[in-house]
């Protein structure tokens, strides 16, 4: 059974930091691509990092200096440090693994950016 279970998620202020972690298993991990997604309330999913099974990362321009994506291949773990954050942040975000005719989503875990 492939699970993906997200964590690190919070109420931050403004300015701050938080650091998500997903921890994937059933999988091959090292294969797969990788990626953060999120949702804020009345909007549409979108893509925030992806990092391939190569270790290329790519992120959103709304995202790029201020968070960063990465990998543990041998602990089967994807992150995201996430910095500078601000309230347009705020959503709830999505651990992601696709690979070939495969595709698989985290629960998600809420990200909340509020003085």
């Amino acid at each position: 059974q492939v699970q993906l279970v997200e964590s690190g998620g919070g109420l931050v202020q403004p300015g701050g930091s938080l650091r998500l972690s997903c921890a994937a298993s059933g999988i091959l991990f090292n294969i797969y691509h990788m990626a953060w997604y999120r949702q804020a309330p009345g909007k549409e999913r979108e893509l925030v990092a992806y990092i391939l099974s190569s270790q290329t990362s790519h992120y959103a321009d709304f995202v790029k200096g201020r968070f960063t994506i990465s990998r543990d291949n041998g602990k089967d773990t994807v992150s995201l440090q996430m910095n500078s954050l601000r309230p347009e942040d705020t959503a709830v975000y999505y651990c992601n693994a696709y690979a070939v005719n495969r595709d698989y989503w985290g629960q998600g875990t809420q990200v909340t950016v509020s003085s």
